[in-house]
Parts: C-alpha cells; sequence; structure tokens
C-alpha cells in the first residue's frame, strides 16, 4: 500500500516546491526568451513540434507496442505531456549548444503546457485505465498548474525586471534547489513504491531509456530536417530528450493521487541525462554527422 495519500506533503508543500522552482525559472527569463519564437521561428517550431507533438505520439506508441501495465502507461503519458525541464537549460549550457534556444523552448512549452498536459493526461487516464474511470477536471487541472507554473514564472520575470542583480544572484541557487528536489522527490518515491518500483523496474527502464533515446534522436533529426546548425541539433535533441519529471511527479502524486503513476517519471528523471550526454559526447567527437567540436 501507499502511504503518499493526500496529506499536507502531496496537498501543500510538493505544489509549493515547484512553484519555488518555477519563480527560480522566471528569475531567467526575459520577454526577448519568448519573443524568439519570431526572430528564429524554424527552430523554435521545429522544437515545439518535437516537445509537444513527436513526443507524446512517440510515448504512446511505445506503450501501446511494449503493452506495459496501465499504471506505468499512464505515468509515462503524464511525463511525456509536461514541458521540458529546465535541466535542459544546464545541460545545453554545458554542451556549449545554444542555450539561449534552450530558455526559450523550455519557457514556451511550459506556457503551452496550461493547456495541452491536462488534454493529455485526461486522454491517457481514460484510455489506459481498466478501473472506472476516475473523475479528472480539466478545469482545475489546468488552473492548478496556472497557479504552480504560470503565476510564478510571471513573479519571476517581475522581479527580474525591477531588481536584476538580485535575479542574477540568486538564479543558480533555485538551479541547485530544483535538482536536489528533482533527486530528492525521486528517493521518496523509490522508498514509497519499492514493491512496484523493483516489480516493474525492467519494463520501465527499458521504456524511459527507450523514450529517452527515440526524443533525443527525433530532436536532432529534427534539427536535420530544418537544415539548423550542429549547436541547435544538439539543443533540440537535449530539449526533446528532457522532461520536467518534477512537474510530472508532482501532478501524479498530487492531482491524479496515484504515486505509482510516478515511478515511470522517477525512473525518467534519472535515465533522461543518458541520451543528453551521448549527444554532448557525440557532438565532441564528431559522431552522428556532427563536425568535432574543437574547444
Amino acid at each position: 500500500g501507499s502511504t503518499m495519500e493526500a496529506s499536507f506533503f502531496t496537498q501543500v508543500l510538493l505544489p509549493a516546491s515547484l512553484a519555488l522552482i518555477m519563480f527560480g525559472m522566471g528569475l531567467s527569463l526575459t520577454l526577448d526568451d519568448f519573443k524568439r519564437l519570431m526572430r528564429t521561428p524554424k527552430a523554435v517550431s521545429l522544437g515545439l513540434f518535437g516537445q509537444m507533438i513527436c513526443l507524446p505520439l512517440v510515448a504512446f506508441t511505445l506503450c501501446v507496442a511494449l503493452d506495459v501495465a496501465p499504471h506505468i502507461a499512464i505515468g509515462i503519458m503524464v511525463l511525456a505531456a509536461c514541458p521540458g525541464g529546465t535541466s535542459s537549460n544546464l545541460l545545453s549550457h554545458i554542451g556549449r549548444a545554444n542555450l539561449a534556444l534552450s530558455v526559450s523552448l523550455t519557457a514556451i512549452t511550459t506556457v503551452l503546457c496550461v493547456v495541452t498536459t491536462p488534454w493529455l493526461i485526461k486522454f491517457s487516464v481514460d484510455y489506459f485505465t481498466i478501473l472506472p474511470k476516475e473523475p479528472f477536471s480539466l478545469l482545475k487541472t489546468s488552473l492548478s498548474l496556472l497557479v504552480i507554473t504560470l503565476i510564478p514564472i510571471l513573479i519571476g520575470m517581475s522581479v527580474r525586471h525591477y531588481a536584476l542583480r538580485f535575479a542574477q544572484r540568486s538564479e543558480g541557487l533555485f538551479r541547485h534547489i530544483s535538482t536536489l528536489f528533482l533527486f530528492t522527490m525521486i528517493i521518496l518515491i523509490s522508498i514509497d513504491e519499492q514493491e512496484m518500483l523493483l516489480e516493474s523496474f525492467p519494463h520501465v527502464f527499458i521504456l524511459t531509456f527507450g523514450l529517452n533515446i527515440l526524443a533525443t534522436v527525433i530532436g536532432v533529426a529534427l534539427a536535420r530536417i530544418g537544415n539548423l546548425s550542429d549547436n541547435d541539433a544538439v539543443t533540440l535533441g537535449i530539449e526533446v530528450g528532457t522532461q520536467n519529471a518534477t512537474m510530472s511527479i508532482l501532478i501524479s502524486v498530487s492531482f491524479l493521487q496515484h504515486p505509482e503513476y510516478a515511478i515511470a517519471s522517477g525512473v525518467y528523471g534519472v535515465t533522461m541525462y543518458v541520451g543528453a550526454f551521448i549527444l554532448i559526447m557525440s557532438r565532441k567527437l564528431g559522431w552522428f554527422g556532427f563536425t568535432p567540436k574543437v574547444s
């Protein structure tokens, strides 16, 4: 049985922590990050297409093809419905890719997901649930996401606008907090759902690892189709492959109140770095048609 029932932790602390992380993301954003869609429409549109359309489609296809247990399938779909994670920005920075493009994609997908995520989750829960239909409110989920993602981002952006030095100083701190928080959540989910995790681990691992590699490949392929630079190709690969696992864990535990749905997100939260690092190495070593990068 699960201990993570509706409690102060799942209903207050978890959402508040995500809101704090989103505020930190807002601290690093300017209106320019959103205007980039107008300036480099091709790169941003291809990234959005990969993240918002290809990723959920691939996730859905994998779940159906591999005939995974409903709680894993729904968990993977919740994850795929979530926006790109802020860790993608850090990875783009490490990989010396196009950091500005990464930041823009994370920001724009996070805004769009307030509308798209609830729809995708509703579809997935209806499709994969064997049990009687669960009550799931699209409006309530959208409003919740608005309150814990969009509003904190807007507050963060305002703080940056009016207190630039403070924003620049504390931005890094929030990035560390968000990484720490994700791994804390993964540990808690692993302890809480240990029986289910152990039982489904081989499947979940293959599924999340496969999804991450496919997502990364899709990002790079889209960039190649669009004749984007190597840097943009790495950025799109990282962006499509790196999900906001924290948001996805929060939705599973706090909104859907099924901690077992969070298992897939927890495992993905660890495996998603693999695709990114393979990609960053490929860029350095000149694999997969990349021009070797001389640092």
